[in-house]
């Protein structure tokens, strides 16, 4: 590990304050029992098949586990449906009358679908997608805001055994053409357009800017979120058809789940990686519904009678499994939230957490951390008694955030439960049960039951505690992703070949104190964390490149105060190109109208030329130490260092 990937974290390393759950807490929780990380440890494969039935199969599996690395089967031989797993079975009891998610737009609106109502908005939409043409296996895009349309479209494609791809609606035309042709959809599912900070996301724009360039989509389902009068949009013959008029165009009624194998693909969601394309990564049906049921059930401690959220947007992996999948199969009620946490107010969220009386809250230290900077009086103003658990997930917390959350959020009375995974893992990985675990402000604490992750070296020997190195994962989980969609070279040289071929590689760097605690040090590769979205270094520089004032450029991730890290570019213009503040500007703007407004630049600097090795590489590196206020590092294998010194010098001229 270098300076600049484990040497941020050295004072957290001897963070001394401890939280024990109450007495009262753990005696309720959902698991208590510390034995259960030597059963899971000691016979993974019956610890996973013992969860696995607790959901409902039609016919059981052969085999628990069947590992031919890199490659993985879970359940092999078992079939099941998702949909039928997160509604159907709610429905034959209490739960049909229950709450399955309490809906909030931005603009004060709201829904509220029990599970009886989910289960039929869910078999209509799966009869509209037959309708229209969607067979098992087929793709579907869906573009849409944080809406109930779009767990509801998630459901009946798992229902029919149409894989998903779910689009961020940030994203820009061309980032949804591009997945949209990579994972091949025949159907995109989008709206008029949704609601942020008061203003109008025009998706249903967007998305007929990216279907001119996708020749495989026929169909174009649209909700009617905003209305004509707030914004009009255009229909095409024989491609468009509104969600409503799609509906009301069947018989509505009844659509017979598909039975899956247990490895059918159940949705491909696309993360950014270390080269310009984003990976699809493929989750399948059976490994994945168990990883997201048994996390949101101990992790997170569902139980009947809580009111959950998860603030994370269901464009993100965090969406799929912890607002969707994993609530829904456990029976929760999970709220959805379409908006800003600051419009129209900066107490918008702790305004929804009273009005809703949300017990268990699951959001990002990104938002904790703006919290932390409006002010505390924003909570102050609302009842906040009926938390009872706390969690954060996208990006590690640093420990002052930590215990704001806990002091002014839950009161210091309740549990907080810091989250490790990814994309790739489906569920969380590394990650305290909060009925059992002293938790450290900042650290992510200990592997989930079942879980074998490790801490190694450049050649893949465990490190002594206190060290930092890789983290890796030594034995295969059921929610791991299969593959990246179409490219099965590409899965293996991303996550298996850094070692051998029976070890996953994270991406990410980490160290475990005295007591086997694990703090996580963020990305090792080119892949940058922006307020707990990953971006790819070489697809924000691929995005600069192609604008016609550019010739070169090299990105890199800084720190950052609210978001984690923030974006800064450096750019060498083409030819005679003057280096203005108006084409900054306009690069940033190039740079969100490429690939979406959560990749702009916070920074661009132009250079007349780059750091480089003789061999024309790229030394980010030297440009992160500039950029950090370090010391830089070994500058001889450049071909010209004075190049470092001129940006050194102008970096510190803007700085304030």
């Amino acid at each position: 590990m270098s300076e600049e990937q484990g040497g941020t974290i050295e004072g957290l390393l001897n963070e001394t304050r401890t939280y024990e759950p109450s007495a009262s807490f753990t005696s309720a929780a959902n698991i208590n029992d510390p034995d259960v990380y030597r059963r899971a440890s000691e016979d993974p494969e019956g610890f996973w098949a013992e969860i696995a039935g607790e959901l409902d199969w039609y016919e059981k599996w052969n085999t628990v586990m069947d590992w031919n690395p890199p490659w993985v089967k879970w359940f092999d031989g078992g079939k099941l449906n998702v949909s039928y797993n997160c509604v159907d079975r709610h429905i034959k009891g209490w739960r049909r009358t229950k709450a399955a998610i309490i809906w909030e737009g931005e603009p004060g609106d709201e829904r509220i679908l029990t599970y009886q109502d989910l289960y039929r908005e869910v078999n209509q939409a799966a009869n509209m997608l037959k309708r229209l043409g969607v067979e098992k296996g087929d793709r579907v895009a869906i573009y849409l805001p944080m809406i109930p349309e779009l767990p509801i479209t998630m459901l009946a494609c798992a229902r029919i055994g149409a894989p998903h791809s779910v689009v961020f609606g940030g994203f820009s035309p061309d980032s949804l053409a591009d997945r949209i042709n990579d994972c091949g959809a025949k159907v995109v599912v989008t709206s008029d357009g949704g609601y942020r900070r008061g203003s109008v996301v025009p998706l249903k724009d967007n998305a007929d800017r990216a279907v001119e360039n996708t020749p495989n989509v026929e169909k174009m389902v649209v909700v009617q979120r905003l209305g004509r009068h707030v914004h009009p949009v255009r229909m095409r013959t024989g491609r468009d058809v509104w969600w409503h008029d799609a509906i009301q165009a069947g018989n509505g009624g009844y659509c017979e789940p598909e039975q899956l194998d247990s490895e059918h693909p159940l949705y491909i969601l696309y993360t950014s990686g270390t080269t310009g394309k984003p990976k699809g990564l493929l989750h399948t049906t059976g490994g994945y519904l168990v990883g997201a049921y048994l996390t949101s059930k101990w992790v997170l401690d569902l139980k009947d009678e809580d009111i959950y959220w998860c603030t994370a947007d269901i464009g993100w992996v965090t969406g799929h499994s912890y607002i969707v999948y994993g609530p829904l199969a456990n029976g929760a009620t999970t709220v959805m939230y379409e908006g800003a946490p600051d419009y129209p107010d900066k107490d918008r969220f702790w305004d929804i957490v009273e009005r809703r009386a949300v017990t268990v809250l699951y959001s990002a230290p990104t938002a904790i951390r703006g919290f932390m900077r409006w002010g505390a009086e924003h909570v102050e103003r609302h009842d906040l008694s009926s938390i009872r658990l706390l969690g954060t997930v996208g990006e590690p917390i640093n420990p002052e955030a930590w215990i704001w959350y806990r002091e002014h959020i839950g009161r210091n009375e309740t549990p907080v439960v810091d989250t490790w995974w990814q994309t790739e893992t489906g569920a969380v990985m590394i990650g305290g049960l909060p009925g059992i675990t002293t938790m450290k402000p900042g650290s992510a604490s200990h592997p989930f039951p079942g879980i074998e992750p490790d801490v190694v070296d450049a050649q893949g020997e465990s490190v002594p505690l206190g060290q930092g190195g890789f983290l890796i994962i030594r034995k295969p989980w059921p929610a791991i992703s299969r593959t990246v969609w179409g490219d099965d070279e590409r899965y293996v040289e991303q996550y298996f070949s850094k070692f051998t071929p029976d070890i996953y590689f994270t991406g990410d760097g980490a160290r475990r104190d005295e007591d086997g605690y694990y703090w996580l040090m963020g990305r090792v590769d080119d892949v940058l964390n922006i307020a707990g979205h990953r971006l790819g270094t070489m697809e924000l520089e691929s995005a600069l490149v192609s604008h016609p004032s550019v010739a070169e450029a090299a990105v890199i991730g800084v720190s950052h105060d609210l978001k984690g890290q923030a974006v800064a570019a450096f750019v060498t213009p083409r030819g005679n190109v003057e280096p203005t503040w108006d084409l900054a500007e306009e690069l940033r703007q190039h740079v969100a109208d490429k690939i979406g407004p959560i990749a702009r630049p916070d920074r661009i600097y132009f250079t007349a030329e780059l750091p480089k090795t003789r061999s024309a590489k790229i030394m980010r590196r030297l440009l992160r130490d500039v950029a950090e206020g370090r010391v830089v590092g070994d500058t001889t294998t450049l071909t010209d260092p004075s190049v470092l010194e001129d940006i050194k010098k102008q970096y510190e001229g803007t700085e304030e």
